[in-house]
């Protein structure tokens, strides 16, 4: 049997109204392979379609709420938001644990640049793509 993993949110909570999308990925760490994301899902399937493909099968599923940020600032809020629990997170656990953590992040990453400089997407861009992908997905 595999796990599941979601947000618990108060009624009423506005995220509860957004899409929602699973990610599957190998529950022991000695698997590797990349994780399979699938929806966007109302929040009640994606959890019902989580908890049946981890039921027979040693997978994580995270089921989580879509962000459609509709801004370079409002992505870097969510980014900054992450990395700060992350990092209180460890905090704990380091307290928790007291021990030494070894940090992965001393790892160095070569990213290619490109010359061309793309210009970050208007909010009125991203909702009309977020209207094509709705009317993709609903067949309209």
């Amino acid at each position: 049997m595999g796990a599941l993993v979601t947000l618990e949110l108060p009624a009423g909570s506005p995220q509860l109204d957004l899409p929602w999308i699973i990610t599957f990925g190998p529950l022991d760490d000695d698997e590797e392979w990349e994780p399979v994301v699938c929806g966007p899902y109302e929040r009640p399937h994606a959890l019902a379609l989580a908890q049946h493909v981890v039921a027979d099968e040693d997978l994580m599923a995270v089921v989580e709420p879509l962000l459609p940020a509709t801004s370079l600032e409002q992505i870097r809020a969510e980014i900054a938001n992450a990395q700060d629990l992350a990092a209180q997170e460890a905090d704990e656990i380091d307290d928790v644990l007291d021990d030494d953590a070894d940090d992965d992040d001393d790892h160095d990453h070569d990213h290619d640049h490109d010359d061309h400089v793309v210009e970050a997407p208007s909010a009125a861009d991203l909702k009309a793509g977020f209207a094509r992908i709705s009317a993709r997905l609903t067949g309209s």
